[in-house]
């Protein structure tokens, strides 16, 4: 069970960083959006201010090991690493040691005990005094104009008049028959506009692969 968190005491110690909150690294937004991980330069700057706050809770309690819960999130980051002087200074300026990076779905093993997603929120909003927003959803981005990976293999059956995606005996989504053409082309292709789906209009083609994404079927291209 995570320790609980005094809030008075741990949003102060989050004020007393509002350089780190201020810091601007517009190299990384023009990345982020030169790759097409964003489509708006405001929402580079919400995935980089996310950044920030994260690494701040992680510094903030070292109890528990917080996984990057967002692959968005953990592009931002991967990209800053990337400008190596820039991205040293600003751990020496603001942490004093180098924060090393693993990617978000790279297996670690932890000397604590890793915090879930209920335990990182909790801890989040106890610090900032609010919840963490949207963009830590990354199925919350999909869109028409998002690219999507298929990392795993998956294959398609029809059952009882309706449509399957599966990995092996596992069902990771079922659609009515006409969304047969959908789950065939996810299976064919490894990757994707959501847009390019057959067969479904735009709002169930964002609902499909959202949920595909929110299940790790998927994942949000960088």
């Amino acid at each position: 069970m995570m320790q609980p968190m005094q809030t008075d005491v741990v949003t102060a110690s989050a004020r007393r960083r509002p350089d780190l909150f201020a810091y601007r690294a517009q190299f990384v937004l023009d990345k982020l959006l030169m790759n097409k991980t964003v489509a708006t330069e405001r929402e580079a700057e919400a995935l980089f201010r996310e950044l920030a706050r994260y690494l701040w809770l992680v510094e903030s309690d070292r109890t528990r090991a917080y996984p990057m819960f967002s692959l968005r999130v953990d592009e931002a980051w991967h990209q800053f690493v990337l400008f190596t002087i820039e991205y040293a200074d600003f751990c020496q300026r603001f942490f004093g040691r180098f924060l090393h990076h693993a990617p978000a779905n790279a297996p670690v093993a932890h000397a604590v005990p890793e915090a879930t997603w209920d335990e990182f929120a909790a801890a989040y909003s106890a610090l900032y005094g609010e919840p963490p927003p949207e963009v830590w959803s990354d199925a919350a981005s999909v869109c028409g104009p998002r690219r999507v990976i298929r990392d795993r293999e998956v294959s398609v059956r029809l059952r009882d008049g309706k449509a399957e995606l599966v990995d092996g005996e596992a069902v990771l989504v079922r659609v009515d028959a006409w969304g047969e053409p959908a789950l065939r082309f996810i299976a064919r292709h490894g990757i994707f506009y959501v847009r390019e789906l057959p067969g479904l209009d735009l709002d169930d083609r964002i609902a499909l692969c959202r949920a595909l994404v929110a299940s790790r079927t998927l994942r949000v291209a960088p």
